[in-house]
């Protein structure tokens, strides 16, 4: 079961990525994310009530409400990469730096996994690399160091929402996009400059928000259910559907070796899970 939530929040972050991203293009992308961030929490939090999910104890809501405030900085750093340049590029660099960081720090504490699974991350990573190979120049350095950055946040996030342990996912969540929303809330008031927006940017960012929360909660079961380093290294496959969406949607140039990194990612699913 672990990989099927692994999969599914797969679909989840690849699209919310692309959604916000796109909103990010027209609109200041701190408030497309706030506006994220506000759906999400609301979303969870409504989730939470509804089932009647046990409150988490205070260690475990400490620790969501940290990966909450790492993870919202990077989303907000990763929609205003994806804004200023091709999604082909910034997507795949966070996602390798954002699998390769908390994978490293599992293997360390629970050992390495089978020889097959190893396969399965080598190939992994050889596929989010080359699902959005960039072609001739790599665009602008400030987009790099931006993805860089947002790559750095989204393993903090990863490492601190698996410290919440076998906690409710709803209330996990709930409290996580619930620091996101304060801590970028405040980002968004210290411009202190009149920031313009497109209604239907905001639409965007709210429906983006409730599929990147629904993502995390998948994550945070996902690795409740299995090992932490196939977990992360599985659902950083979502620069995938944003690259298949860029180019549907963005008619964003799809060379041949996105389509070889789709093979491998697809051949590194089995065999991660074979455990």
């Amino acid at each position: 079961m672990s990989i099927v939530y692994s999969l599914i929040a797969v679909l989840c972050w690849g699209t919310s990525d692309f959604t916000g991203g796109y909103a990010s293009k027209r609109t200041n992308a701190f408030l497309v994310t706030l506006t994220a961030h506000f759906a999400g929490t609301l979303l969870m939090l409504s989730g939470a009530l509804a089932t009647h999910a046990p409150m988490p104890s205070g260690a475990s809501r400490e620790w969501a409400l940290a990966a909450g405030a790492v993870g919202g900085v990077a989303l907000a750093i990763f929609y205003r990469a994806l804004a200023g340049g091709k999604m082909g590029l910034t997507a795949p660099i966070a996602a390798l730096l954002g699998a390769a960081i908390p994978t490293v720090f599992d293997m360390f504490r629970e050992g390495l996994p089978g020889p097959l699974p190893i396969v399965g991350f080598a190939l992994a990573g050889i596929g989010i690399w080359l699902i959005s190979r960039p072609e001739g120049k790599l665009g602008h350095p400030e987009g790099i160091s931006m993805a860089i950055l947002s790559g750095i946040g989204f393993a903090g996030f990863m490492l601190c929402i698996h410290r919440v342990g076998d906690s409710s996912v709803l209330w996990s969540a709930a409290y996580s996009r619930f620091a996101s929303f304060v801590l970028v809330g405040l980002m968004v008031l210290a411009q202190r400059r009149k920031i313009g927006f497109e209604r239907g940017d905001l639409m965007l960012g709210l429906l983006a928000g409730c599929i990147d929360a629904t993502g995390t909660a998948l994550f945070i079961r996902a690795q409740q259910t299995g090992r932490l380093d196939s977990a992360v290294v599985l659902t950083s496959l979502y620069p995938a559907v944003t690259v298949i969406l860029a180019r549907v949607i963005l008619k964003e140039h799809f060379h041949r070796w996105r389509a070889v990194g789709i093979v491998a990612a697809l051949v590194a699913v089995p065999l991660i899970a074979l455990q």
